[in-house]
């Protein structure tokens, strides 16, 4: 199937606005260590301490709430400044860097005791929500990036 240039202009700013959303709304979230965000990375943190790894998801640690928000904050605004520049170099940092940290959020949910389905601070599961949107954040991702293939 092939789109024209309008169409898939379209499609990107509404993956890219999908992506964007997705991120941002997580940052408060991550910025004011909420219940949610201290059971997730403690969680992980507690895991990568059984492999020698402690420090990593703690609060300062390489891999803590507020670099993950950090990444997620740059990614969304090189995203969005790209396609208002029109800048595809930009637009396609973004996706790149949204990708990558969308990747380890999906490893992180598949692989540790974090789990598909995370524990909400009631007790209750989230049923997924988090690990799929995540999914569709990766896939968004991906068409951005194929998209943007053939662009100068």
């Amino acid at each position: 199937m092939h789109l024209s240039r309008s169409h898939r202009r379209l499609m990107n700013w509404l993956l890219s606005l999908f992506v964007a959303f997705i991120f941002v709304q997580s940052l408060f979230f991550k910025f004011t260590d909420s219940p949610e965000t201290l059971y997730i990375f403690g969680t992980l943190e507690t895991w990568a301490a059984s492999l020698g790894a402690t420090g990593w998801f703690a609060p300062g640690g390489i891999f803590s709430a507020y670099v993950v928000g950090s990444a997620e904050l740059l990614a969304s605004v090189l995203l969005l400044l790209g396609l208002i520049t029109q800048n595809i170099w930009m637009h396609r940092a973004g996706a790149a860097l949204a990708w990558c940290v969308i990747s380890g959020a999906i490893f992180f949910h598949l692989f540790t005791p974090l789990g598909v389905a995370v524990r909400n601070t009631d007790g209750s599961l989230d049923g997924g929500a988090l690990f799929f949107s995540a999914c569709g954040v990766w896939l968004s991702c991906l068409v951005l990036l194929w998209n943007s293939r053939h662009a100068r």
